[in-house]
């Protein structure tokens, strides 16, 4: 289900991301120093910001209005692309600031793992008043923007709430009520009469062999709605944890059942969506406007409704990634660098600019407010889909610590999954073992 990650979305995505608030699409979307041991204070000159696709083209539409507002301030936006904005920031960090722009755009699972291995890298906010805009934004967000000395290092720009996409037309054949689907369990229930009445369907499609790259969205968000993932918020591996083994479980339970489609190849997802054999997509906020521009020969037939939880009375809301702005320790003009920051993601003018015009989808919750995200969705059969998604995202969810050893526990999580998809493993003794094998390669304890 890995099929387009989020930041392949802003690649491939133009600025009718957000063309349902104009009657049609939606889209949404990818330390213990002071942090301000280098550089300089200046609050005027020329500020430089790395981005990348359509969230760079966005932040250029917000800079007449700051540089009005802000005599003495000019900001280049500029497109470093992606993955290559991810080397330079982390060979500028390495080289201890060396080179890097005033403001940087960092998504979640690479932010804390600049925050642990080089914590005097990125700019203390919080001296320039960050904590201010606690309260402001998706709840679950600040932990994750917050470094080990308490201190802010970055703002939270985009969200990405997890959502349950499926088709009405094969529900209402099975005469299954969405609605009626509070758990996983209930879901999975449902499998005979879902089959009986849609044959040639799968509920979701997973690339079962992780071939050729890892395909772990879905087993991640089962563990982040039950407020769980690799590590917890100390660094502690998690890996094997009940949480874990229970997001494993479900997704046995639901391969066993026929219910899982084996997304085969580079293009595994999308070829069966594109042949009309999946009813579920279980994806966060960025998916709704791909699904449109992708498929649309199936417009009229998706819906959206809140994710199932795993266990009964448990949290159907979880915000499965983010992206953020911060500020280089190393910036000779770092007050002005943080004007540019918190003028463009603490007001709902420029957040919802930059949505409609092809950026992501805001976490500053009072930007929910604006009549657009009420407007309905002719892709989705007139709902407002942009409305689900804001109410998600305003009930927040857990925080997620990526860590700087993702890389790692997510290749340890896919071969886990592997072994349970085709060899039958048990999901405990498969994460137990990665969870051991985790702590080994990075030296870090067990929770």
């Amino acid at each position: 289900m890995s099929h387009l990650s989020r930041r392949e979305l802003l690649r491939a995505s133009g600025a009718g991301l957000v063309a349902l608030a104009a009657g049609g699409a939606l889209a949404a979307c990818g330390d213990s120093g002071s942090g301000n041991a280098a550089g300089g204070d200046a609050d005027k000159g020329t500020v430089t910001v790395w981005s990348w696709a359509t969230a760079a083209a966005a932040l250029r539409g917000v800079v007449p209005a700051f540089e009005r507002d802000n005599p003495g301030i000019k900001v280049d936006v500029q497109d470093i692309g992606e993955p290559a904005i991810w080397d330079k920031i982390t060979v500028g960090l390495a080289a201890g600031g060396q080179g890097l722009a005033d403001v940087l755009h960092i998504g979640c699972d690479y932010l804390p793992g600049y925050m642990e291995k080089f914590p005097d890298g990125l700019a203390d906010l919080s001296a320039y008043g960050a904590d201010a805009h606690k309260d402001k934004f998706a709840k679950g967000l600040w932990p994750i923007v917050t470094g080990k000395d308490g201190h802010v290092r970055a703002l939270p720009w985009e969200v990405n709430p997890l959502g349950f996409f499926y088709r009405k037309d094969c529900f209402d054949k099975a005469g299954i009520d969405p609605g009626s689907l509070a758990t996983w369990d209930d879901v999975i229930a449902t499998a005979d009469r879902f089959k009986a009445a849609n044959p040639g369907f799968s509920m979701i499609g997973i690339s079962k062999t992780a071939i050729p790259d890892p395909d772990l969205d879905f087993l991640q968000s089962l563990m982040q709605l039950q407020g769980a993932f690799y590590f917890d918020l100390q660094g502690r591996i998690t890996l094997g944890s009940p949480e874990a083994v229970r997001a494993m479980t479900v997704l046995k339970r639901m391969s066993d059942a026929g219910l899982v489609a084996d997304a085969v190849g580079e293009h595994g997802w999308r070829n069966l969506m594109k042949d009309g054999k999946l009813a579920v997509a279980p994806m966060p906020a960025w998916a709704a406007h791909y699904l449109e521009s992708k498929f649309p020969d199936q417009s009229g037939l998706w819906r959206l409704a809140k994710p199932p939880a795993v266990t009964a009375g448990g949290k159907r809301t979880a915000l499965v990634n983010s992206t953020h702005l911060t500020v280089a320790a190393s910036s000779p003009r770092r007050r002005a660098a943080w004007k540019f920051v918190e003028y463009a993601l603490t007001r709902p003018a420029s957040v919802n600019g930059m949505f409609t015009a092809g950026g992501v989808f805001p976490a500053l919750t009072e930007a929910y407010t604006d009549p657009m995200y009420a407007a309905p969705g002719a892709y989705y059969g007139g709902q407002p889909v942009l409305r689900t998604f804001a109410d998600l995202a305003a009930d927040g969810g857990d925080p997620t610590n990526y860590s700087g050893d993702y890389a790692r526990a997510l290749k340890l999580a896919s071969d886990a999954q592997t072994k349970v998809f085709l060899k039958g493993g048990d999901p405990a003794a498969v994460l137990q073992d990665a969870a051991k094998q985790l702590a080994q390669q990075t030296g870090r304890s067990t929770a």
